[in-house]
Order: C-alpha cells, then structure tokens, then sequence
C-alpha cells in the first residue's frame, strides 16, 4: 500500500487537474445539456471506466509505453479529437429532431451514451499524462508489490473524477431541463453543444504535450 501521505498528496494533485475542465468535463456537460441528467450521469460512467482502463494500463506496464513515446500518446490524442469532432458534427445534424429522438430512442440510447463516455474517457490525454507522468512519481517502491499500488491511487483518482464530473453532469442537466420545454430552445442547444464539441476537438488536437 502507499503511504497515507502519499496517497493524500497524490488525491490532492488529482483533485487540482479534474476540477480544471477537460474534454471529459467539457463531453459531459454537453451531454448533460443536450440530453439531460440521466444522459450526463451515463456519460459519466462510461468515461469513468475509460478511465480505469487507462489506470489498468498502466498498472500493467503499457502506460511506460505512452509516457516515452510521442507518436503513441499523439495517436491517442488525435484518435479523442477525431470522435469529439464527429459527436458534435452529429450532433449538429440531428439537433431539429433531439426532442423526437429522445422519446422514441430513449431505450437504444443509453449503451450508446455510454460507449461515448468511454471512448472519451479512455482517449482523455489529459488523464493519460496524470497517470503515465504524475501518478508513479507517488509509489512506495520500498514496499513492494508497485502494481497494486498503482492500482489503489488510480482508484482514488478516478473516484474523485466520478464525484466530480458527476456534479457538471447534474448541474447540466437541469439546467437542460427549462431550456428542454421549447422546442425551439432545444434545437438551439443541440447546435450550441455541436459546436462546443466540434471546438474541443480540435482544439485537443492541436494541443501539443507538455513534458
């Protein structure tokens, strides 16, 4: 197990970089507001466990791979600009009828709202460079069994994410809720959130990282 000290210091970190709003936030607030609570709390699910596999990875050995190696971490980062950008062209698309869709899809939808949180959360540079750069800085080596370790902090990390990313998705979606009663309104915001995904995206993919 890691120090208590350290798994405090290493919560705090993960706390200072999950409340700054990332392309997950950003996923999920857009979620929220075009789709409504439930659709933000799904989203966030799946990029919860997008997370985990990125933490599961690591864990493993795969995140050394990421962390030295450019063209794999670009790959990652453009492979999560590329979906943003298609999510939010859409949703674009779609936005004159997302009132229809959400009363006559509403069962389909929810496997797939959350296999885009996943996808998302799993492509999150942002979490990558947490946990291939920041998170193994905060292992006790002298105590052994480092994987387990890795595992435990990447929980921790992962579940202040969840409590966090939770609470954009709940103030999205009622706020979603008065503009959802027109129409109108609604369409308005299904273009709005495709054009906040549709910038995430690209911006994610010209951001180049930091070392």
């Amino acid at each position: 197990m890691p120090t208590a000290g350290r798994l405090v210091a290493f919560a705090l970190i993960s706390l200072a970089i999950v409340v700054v709003p990332g392309p997950s936030v950003l996923f999920v607030v857009s979620r929220g507001l075009a789709l409504g609570r439930r659709a933000a709390l799904l989203t966030v699910l799946g990029n919860e466990a997008g997370l985990s596999i990125q933490v599961v990875a690591v864990a493993f050995g795969l995140g050394a791979i990421v962390e030295r190696s450019l063209a794999v971490f670009t790959v990652l980062k453009l492979a999560g600009a590329a979906y943003l950008v298609y999510l939010g062209v859409q949703t674009l698309r779609h936005r004159g009828s997302l009132a229809a869709a959400l009363e006559t899809r509403a069962a389909t939808r929810s496997r797939r709202i959350f296999r885009d949180g996943l996808f998302v959360g799993s492509t999150n540079p942002k979490s990558a460079v947490l946990f291939t750069a920041i998170l193994p800085q905060f292992v006790n080596r002298s105590a052994g069994n480092v994987t387990f370790q890795l595992l435990v902090l990447g929980v921790v990390s992962v579940a202040i994410a969840l409590v966090c990313d939770s609470t954009w998705g709940i103030a999205a979606g009622g706020f979603r809720g008065w503009l959802g009663r027109s129409p109108r309104r609604l369409a308005v915001l299904g273009g709005t959130g495709g054009l906040t995904l549709i910038g995430v995206g690209v911006g994610l993919a010209v951001t180049g990282r930091t070392d």
